[in-house]
């Protein structure tokens, strides 16, 4: 009962609706074409890879290809090897000299997302290899959840964001750490530059030689 005569029975007749749900963040182009724009925005070197799922991570890689390198392993008939106990094996001290040299080097990782806690937990691994960014969509770069919770964690890893705005047009919101060095005697850091030169060499993005 209300206590108020004649709305008893509006009140039990009346069926509470659902919330209405927040629309779904989207992104403004394709992964790809994002990860492409950010570079420029990032003034990374290198070529930008299709993106791939590496370690449960779903990045896309940025590489700079060594064209001296790349020469001698095709002289010497070197293909990429992207078997990575194979790989592993190259860490071994009897094999020190006898293995291919790394044809490209990893510049970093551009993670894609819709919301910066994603974005950031595909990137960050990435750091032990090279520079890390994530490129996000400017409805989750303008909320309160980013500015206290996303830009701190940020700046503390060292992880560059890219803000892109419906348009697909793409601005640098945060600058990353550039001042990392390249582990290249890693035996994870050669896996994953193998899996680099292979995706350069199949999407046909090498330079022709002279």
């Amino acid at each position: 009962m209300t206590g108020i005569p004649g709305r008893t029975a509006v009140t039990e007749n009346l069926k509470a609706l659902p919330a209405q749900l927040t629309p779904p963040v989207e992104l403004p182009a394709g992964v790809d074409e994002l990860a492409a724009s950010a570079v420029g925005a990032l003034n990374w070197p290198g070529v930008v890879l299709p993106e791939m799922t590496l370690f449960g991570r779903r990045v896309c890689l940025v590489a700079e290809l060594k064209a001296d390198v790349h020469a001698e392993r095709i002289c010497l008939g070197q293909e990429p090897v992207t078997d990575r106990a194979s790989v592993a094996t190259w860490a071994f001290p009897e094999l020190h000299g006898r293995v291919p040299e790394p044809a490209v080097r990893v510049v970093g990782a551009i993670a894609v997302a819709r919301h910066w806690r994603t974005g950031l937990a595909n990137a960050v691994p990435f750091l032990r290899f090279g520079d890390a960014a994530m490129v996000l969509p400017t409805s989750a770069v303008l909320t309160h959840d980013y500015l206290a919770n996303c830009l701190p964690r940020a700046r503390a890893y060292g992880v560059a964001i890219v803000s892109a705005e419906p348009d697909a047009q793409v601005d640098l919101d945060l600058p990353g750490r550039q001042d990392r060095a390249f582990p290249e005697a890693d035996a994870l850091y050669r896996w994953v530059s193998e899996l680099a030169y292979d995706q350069i060499l199949e999407t046909a993005t090498v330079p022709s030689s002279s």
